[in-house]
């Protein structure tokens, strides 16, 4: 679905008229081609008095081919393609103005689609209450950095533990690697925690996924189709699921990127004991399961019937737990494996007309919080994403005004690709990111909505 608006403002005559009239300003996002360089530019790193995470930051960047400048020398004239901060060393309230001091004078340094990170130590494992004030202040500061900067620019707070080797350059590079890149375009304004883990680097960046079998529900067309040819892209050999009547979508998909088709309804009461039959006898294991099938069947509660509210919470929480129970039972999910299941802000916000697909984002948040301590304990990770406003073909069915509002209302002004969706899952499905787990994380260009 194309989005004229946005197209047209990139033109002389559209720009001119949004400078003169004020209207939202949607810029062109920078997204990752494969070979780009990680950023296209030199990044500012600073870090407060005491930071223990500025070193590892700085590694991995140096690692990565990344120029880094120095603050002493930055002047009103610099540019940057991203600005890093460690912030972990504050330890009360007075120390927050080291950021002000950090960030003030580099406010317009950015060059566009710029990215901002500031890395911090959450705040339950501070060692007193004025330190966890300050830590958790910083959520504040990132989150309004997304929305002042502009110009595609986004910011992030990656909040890193003290414990574990989440400290070390191959904890935290799989995290900065995605957070700096194209890959995150529509990414921001986000809280992500990167705890202790097992994090494998890859022999290539470029193909993180390298001999990974990943299996994607829902893989026929929107978002799982993107999320199949990324995956493939960087490296994985990928099962593509989705139901009999989508056989014919689902079977160019596989073809398309030279992986499996899969045909099964998974609210079936077999589906998941044949999944796993599949899995077992084709490959022997599963690295990375994608939960991203799902339905919508909007009515308002008053008028809303049994079934609709049935199969709604059937195929968009209740198969996922059916799913995630059998594999697990059967150890087919082995240590180091990924579980990244699809959420959506209405589980955060609520939407009206949506009760039961609201109900069902939220319960994949509940399993999230609630089944990702538990599989730490497997070496296994569990995230979340949920995408805001993505242009889709059930996006496009939404009445023109409130299809608007829902691509305006966010940082970037414009609705997010199925790509930036897919990215994301990407990169929580990394070997890299074994210490990144228990996240939601939003694909929303920082949606007004539920924030």
């Amino acid at each position: 679905m194309t989005d004229r608006y946005a197209s047209f403002v990139q033109t002389g005559a559209g720009r001119a008229l949004v400078k003169r009239l004020g209207l939202p300003d949607p810029p062109r996002l920078r997204r990752h081609t494969p070979g780009d360089p990680l950023v296209p530019g030199p990044v500012l790193l600073g870090a407060s008095s005491g930071g223990r995470l500025a070193e590892p930051a700085g590694k991995i960047l140096t690692a990565a081919g990344v120029e880094l400048a120095d603050p002493a020398t930055a002047t009103g004239d610099s540019r940057f393609a991203a600005l890093v901060y460690d912030a972990s060393g504050v330890a009360d309230s007075t120390g927050l103005r080291q950021l002000y001091d950090f960030f003030h004078p580099q406010a317009r340094s950015l060059l566009p689609s710029g990215r901002v990170i500031v890395l911090g130590t959450p705040p339950v494992e501070c060692g007193s209450p004025r330190e966890a004030t300050a830590q958790r202040a910083l959520e504040g500061l990132t989150r309004s950095i997304g929305k002042e900067f502009g110009r595609g620019v986004t910011a992030q707070l990656v909040y890193v533990t003290r414990d574990g080797d989440a400290g070390t350059p191959v904890s935290l590079e799989s995290t900065l690697r995605f957070l700096l890149s194209g890959r995150s375009a529509y990414v921001s304004g986000q809280v992500v925690r990167v705890g202790a883990g097992t994090a494998v680097a890859p022999a290539d960046w470029d193909r993180p996924l390298d001999g990974q079998v990943v299996l994607v529900t829902g893989a026929a067309r929107g978002i799982g189709a993107a999320l199949a040819k990324v995956l493939a892209r960087d490296g994985a050999q990928v099962v593509a699921l989705d139901i009999p009547a989508a056989g014919d979508e689902l079977a160019t998909v596989a073809n398309e990127i030279g992986g499996s088709a899969v045909q099964l309804d998974l609210t079936a009461p077999d589906a998941p004991t044949r999944l796993a039959e599949h899995l077992a006898s084709r490959h022997g294991r599963v690295d990375v399961v994608v939960h991203n099938a799902g339905i919508t069947r909007d009515k308002t509660l008053g008028r809303m019937d049994a079934d609709r509210w049935d199969s709604v919470i059937d195929v968009n929480l209740s198969s996922q737990e059916r799913i995630n129970d059998v594999l697990l039972e059967r150890d087919l999910i082995p240590a180091g494996g990924r579980i990244v299941s699809v959420s959506s802000i209405a589980g955060i916000a609520g939407n009206r007309g949506q009760t039961n697909y609201a109900t069902s984002k939220a319960g994949v948040i509940g399993l999230v919080d609630s089944l990702s301590p538990v599989l730490r304990e497997r070496g296994i990770s569990l995230n979340a994403v949920a995408p805001g406003f993505i242009e889709t073909r059930l996006t496009a069915r939404i009445p023109l005004t409130l299809r608007e509002a829902g691509r305006r209302m966010n940082s970037m002004a414009q609705g997010g690709l199925p790509v930036d969706v897919a990215e994301t899952i990407g990169w929580l499905s990394w070997p890299a990111s074994g210490a990144v787990s228990g996240n939601v994380v939003r694909v929303c260009g920082q949606s007004l909505l539920g924030a």
